[in-house]
């Protein structure tokens, strides 16, 4: 065998030796995964992200995957002659906009289900609406009513203990039921993070269109791979943090608080972002831990 071969597959041995620590200390731990952005509408990437999530089932973790759609929704009410309206980054939803986004998120739900499927894994996709998994309140923003955009009061998660328990794969489309039994479309990253919560995940991942935390975005040297839940609040009222990124993080803490391990941000335009980060020492984007952890 040639030196540049027998490098390569040492190289390989190396990498599978460093994630093992990390496999033995997440085995039959919840990490939710928040799915969206451009790696959803990649379909090379969409491919990878499903292989890295099905990775981690079949070593010993019990992932839960909470998916957006927002590209496709915009995309369908466009064919309808709809123009998209968003106050504060939230969807307008009148009661039309509503069918038409849970017709667009139970297909890519139902889409996500097969990838799963065809790589030996079973896979359930469900909404909010099943099992009552998130009941919903009318969200307002600054007091306007922005239509049927859901505010979750509740999460139960029954449903989803019941599927881990028979080794499915949940993934969830982010609509929630309101008291009246109507639906109500929810931000995908708020009910990644509600569910996270509901379970005590061990990680919740938010796969994203940016490569994680940076202290100044004009200056590359200033990314943050790893900080607190306090210091992640102090660039929250620093005002370093803005636009999309400052619900996310605030969401990021919040979760931290009420019980999840570890929070990771990761650019899901990076092939296989979710292993890089999960099994190896250095990670390729932000980990936001708990104030007491060993910062590593």
């Amino acid at each position: 065998m040639e030196q540049k071969e027998m490098s390569r597959i040492l190289e390989k041995a190396e990498i599978l030796v460093e994630a093992l620590p990390y496999i033995q200390k997440f085995n039959r731990k919840i990490i939710v995964v928040k799915y969206g952005g451009s790696a959803m509408s990649n379909e090379e990437l969409q491919k990878n992200v499903i292989k890295d999530v099905t990775l981690l089932k079949l070593v010993g973790f019990k992932p839960i995957i909470v998916h957006g759609g927002g590209k496709e929704i915009s995309s369908w009410l466009g064919k309808v002659g709809k123009e998209s309206e968003f106050v504060n980054g939230l969807r307008v939803t009148d009661a039309e906009t509503m069918e038409i986004a849970e017709m667009v998120l139970n297909k890519v739900n139902k889409s996500l289900v097969s990838m799963v499927q065809e790589l030996g894994v079973k896979a359930v996709g469900i909404s909010g609406k099943d099992g009552g998994l998130l009941r919903c309140d009318k969200k307002y923003v600054d007091g306007k009513d922005i239509g049927f955009v859901g505010d979750i009061r509740e999460v139960k998660p029954k449903l989803l203990y019941d599927l881990l328990e028979k080794d499915f794969l949940p993934i969830v489309a982010p609509i929630g039921l309101g008291d009246n039994f109507e639906s109500y479309n929810i931000n995908a990253d708020d009910a990644a993070c509600a569910i996270a919560k509901a379970v005590s995940a061990e990680k919740l991942a938010f796969l994203t269109d940016i490569e994680g935390l940076y202290r100044d975005v004009n200056d590359k040297s200033s990314f943050i791979s790893r900080l607190t839940a306090s210091q992640a609040e102090e660039l929250v009222n620093s005002g370093y943090i803005g636009g999309g990124m400052l619900p996310k993080l605030m969401n990021c803490v919040d979760a931290i608080r009420e019980g999840v391990n570890r929070v990771h941000i990761l650019d899901g335009r990076i092939p296989h972002c979710l292993l890089l980060e999960i099994f190896t020492n250095h990670g390729v984007g932000t980990a936001i831990i708990e104030d007491n952890e060993k910062m590593i």
